[in-house]
């Protein structure tokens, strides 16, 4: 077995491993920076968001600079469960007490124009990431089953959205062999892929566009001169006239005004050893992806070889458990007990940002300085269109931006110093109502 283990020095070691990293197509290295850089946009962060940015921006014809601190994909974007959903992470009828109906329409057709962007975007560019239907949102408590239920028939007969329908327990456990759930809902349009490969895919996109990417180079400190943002760096400075932040959980105090929207958390991730056809469809007979509605959930697929990967647990601390096999494996045997004899060849971990509503932070800073992160769990899609509308804003039309700039994204209490223990005391509280 082949575990990502936690150790001080982690960031010097490129793509940690992990079952995405041994099937990675098209790892590539890029070149540090070397020396002083000017361009119309510098970038920083080689994720989803970055990627997307930097491409969507390069066809416009801007000349633009990626700086990426490890590798490309090396954070959540290459690391996720490689679900691919449509809307946005809260049901529309959550989304409208927040921002109006109207609003929530508006950002719920998004959210759909993201799930499509990322599929026409693996078509367009021959992204080979095992692109496969389906997603199952399964209810962990009989309560959460009939929820789910009745928002598929919402979305079905308030929004139109024929893709999705509800399903019974018994119509579920038929799918799903796992007595642990109450019903749900199948969503036919959505989807999950390799997640790594559908970045690098992106990333050989942008760079076939126009777009230099350098890894390795970590952004120290956001200045300005004459005017302009300069991000500067122990290779050398990149002055631009407008700059994108695409860190996400990997923030860090790189820029102090947007720290307190966002908190990284640590998930962690399985794969098993190849089951073999037959007893991995005797899991999950569609071949969907799957994800349960505890507050700590669930979520897992089986891989283009058979694999059942398996996302679950969390940590808030720097450090990973010693045990992330383990760890993980006692959430699968709860799902699927039938797989206690299986070994684990992989286990691995990374962060994700969330923040305290679980909706995006968009936003502008000095007029020239962009930011999309804190993405909450539903990166794959909406990371794709933030780079898309932030390239539209850029380039003038803000319309898209500015919608999902609305969205109000309150602090943290306390700010980055009480951050952590106010979330690690609500989460531990989350934790034991999965468990009751």
């Amino acid at each position: 077995m082949t575990t990502l283990q936690p150790t001080p020095h982690a960031n010097a070691f490129p793509h940690p491993a992990s079952y995405y990293v041994a099937t990675a197509r098209g790892l590539e290295p890029q070149p540090p920076l070397d020396g002083d850089a000017r361009c119309d946009v510098c970038v920083i962060g080689a994720g989803y968001t970055g990627i997307s940015t930097a491409l969507h921006l390069a066809e416009r014809g801007y000349k633009v600079v990626v700086l990426e601190a490890q590798r490309v994909g090396w954070g959540a974007s290459g690391r996720n469960g490689g679900q691919l959903s449509g809307g946005q992470r809260i049901d529309p009828e959550a989304m409208a007490k927040i921002v109006g109906a109207e609003r929530a329409r508006q950002l719920w057709d998004l959210g759909e124009e993201a799930k499509n962007t990322v599929k026409q975007r693996i078509a367009r560019h021959g992204i080979d990431c095992d692109l496969k239907p389906g997603i199952i949102h399964a209810g962990f408590k009989p309560q959460h089953g009939k929820e789910m239920q009745e928002h598929a028939r919402y979305l079905r007969d308030d929004y139109g959205y024929a893709h999705i329908r509800p399903l019974s327990r018994e119509e579920l456990r038929a799918i799903v062999a796992s007595d642990l759930y109450h019903g749900g809902a199948y969503d036919a349009d959505a989807a999950h892929l390799h997640p790594l490969n559908y970045v690098l895919g992106l990333a050989r996109a942008a760079r076939e566009a126009g777009a230099l990417i350098h890894e390795m180079t970590p952004a120290q400190q956001i200045v300005r001169r004459n005017g302009k943002p300069v991000v500067h760096t122990a290779q050398g400075d990149v002055t631009a006239d407008f700059v994108v932040l695409a860190c996400n959980g990997h923030l860090g105090g790189l820029e102090p005004r947007i720290a307190s929207k966002i908190m990284p958390i640590n998930n962690f991730i399985i794969a098993t050893e190849p089951l073999g056809a037959e007893r991995a469809r005797a899991l999950i007979a569609n071949d969907a992806a799957v994800a349960d509605s505890k507050y700590v959930i669930d979520y897992y697929r089986l891989s283009a070889d058979g694999r059942m990967l398996f996302g679950g647990g969390e940590s808030y601390s720097q450090n990973y458990p010693a045990d992330i096999a383990g760890l993980v494996r006692k959430c699968m045997l709860r799902v699927f007990p039938q797989l206690a004899d299986v070994k684990i060849d992989y286990a691995w971990g990374g962060k994700v940002a969330i923040t305290l509503n679980r909706l995006p932070a968009f936003g502008r800073l000095d007029g020239d300085v962009y930011y999309a992160m804190g993405f909450s769990g539903q990166g794959v899609a909406l990371t794709t269109l933030a780079g898309k509308a932030v390239a539209e804003a850029i380039a003038g039309q803000a319309e898209r931006f500015d919608l999902l700039a609305s969205i109000p994204i309150p602090r943290f209490p306390g700010g980055t110093l009480l951050r952590w223990p106010s979330l690690v005391a609500g989460m531990l509280y989350y934790s034991l109502l999965d468990r009751l």
